[in-house]
C-alpha cells in the first residue's frame, strides 16, 4: 500500500481486505525461497543474490502494509472479530515474510554449500513449506464470505477441513526437517562444527515457514470459535 488513506478505505469496505493482501504479499514472498535454494544448489551466486532480493523486497512491502494496517485499524467501528484478534493474525502472518528473510539473509551473509546427499530432501522440504503458505493463504481468502454467513454453516466446514489440511501437511514438514537433519549430523564428522550449526539453523529456519502459516491457519480457527 502507498498511502495511509488507501488503508484506511479498505478497512471502511471490510476489516479483512487489507489482511488478505498482506497475506497474498507474505505469500508472494515465500514463493521466491525454491529459487533461493535452486540457485544455492546449483552454485550460483548471482541467481541467490538475485532471489534473496525479491524476498527482501517482498518482506519490506509485506512490512510496510502491516505497519499501514496497524496504524489504521478501526477502533471505534463495530467489527464481527475482535480487533486484538486481527492483530494478532496479522503479527501471524507477517512471522511468515520475517522468516523467508532470515533464510535469504543467512544465505547472502553466509557462503555455503549443500551437504552431499542431501539436495533432494532438502528440495522437498522447502517446497512442502511453501505449499503449507499457500494453503494458509487460501484459508485467508475466506474471511470475506465468512462474515458473510455469519462464522456458520458448510463454509466453516470446509474451512476446518481446510486449516486440518494444513496440519496434516506441516506434520509433514517436521518429518522432513528431521530426516533431513538426521542426514546432516551422519556427516558431522567431514563438516566442520560452525558449518554443521549453521545448516541446522538453516533447515530449523525453513521449517519455520511451514510453522507460522500453520499458526495462521489456526488463529483464524480460533477466530471462527470465538
Amino acid at each position: 500500500m502507498k498511502t495511509g488513506t488507501t488503508i484506511a478505505s479498505m478497512f471502511g469496505r471490510s476489516p479483512f481486505k487489507p489482511l488478505q493482501q498482506h497475506m497474498d504479499v507474505v505469500t508472494e514472498c515465500v514463493r521466491e525461497v525454491p529459487s533461493l535454494f535452486e540457485a544455492l544448489i546449483g552454485d550460483d551466486r548471482a541467481g541467490l543474490e538475485r532471489a534473496a532480493a525479491q524476498i527482501f523486497e517482498k518482506e519490506q512491502a509485506a512490512d510496510d502494509l502491516k505497519n499501514e494496517m496497524r496504524m489504521h485499524f478501526p477502533k471505534g467501528l463495530l467489527m464481527p472479530v475482535d480487533r486484538r484478534d486481527l492483530l494478532e493474525l496479522l503479527d501471524a502472518q507477517d512471522s511468515v515474510a520475517d522468516t523467508a528473510q532470515d533464510v535469504a539473509g543467512l544465505l547472502i551473509e553466509r557462503t555455503m554449500t549443500v551437504p552431499e546427499g542431501m539436495q533432494e530432501d532438502l528440495r522437498k522440504l522447502v517446497q512442502r513449506c511453501v505449499h503449507t503458505c499457500e494453503k494458509a493463504n487460501a484459508v485467508i481468502g475466506e474471511l470475506n464470505d465468512l462474515v458473510e454467513i455469519g462464522f456458520r454453516g458448510r463454509r466453516v466446514d470446509r474451512v476446518e477441513e481446510m486449516v486440518d489440511e494444513i496440519n496434516k501437511i506441516e506434520d509433514e514438514t517436521d518429518k522432513l526437517g528431521m530426516s533431513l537433519a538426521r542426514a546432516l549430523f551422519a556427516q558431522e564428522d567431514s563438516m566442520s562444527p560452525i558449518s554443521v550449526m549453521f545448516w541446522y539453523q538453516l533447515i530449523q529456519w525453513i521449517g519455520d515457514l511451514a510453522d507460522f502459516a500453520e499458526k495462521v491457519a489456526n488463529r483464524l480457527r480460533l477466530l471462527i470459535a470465538r
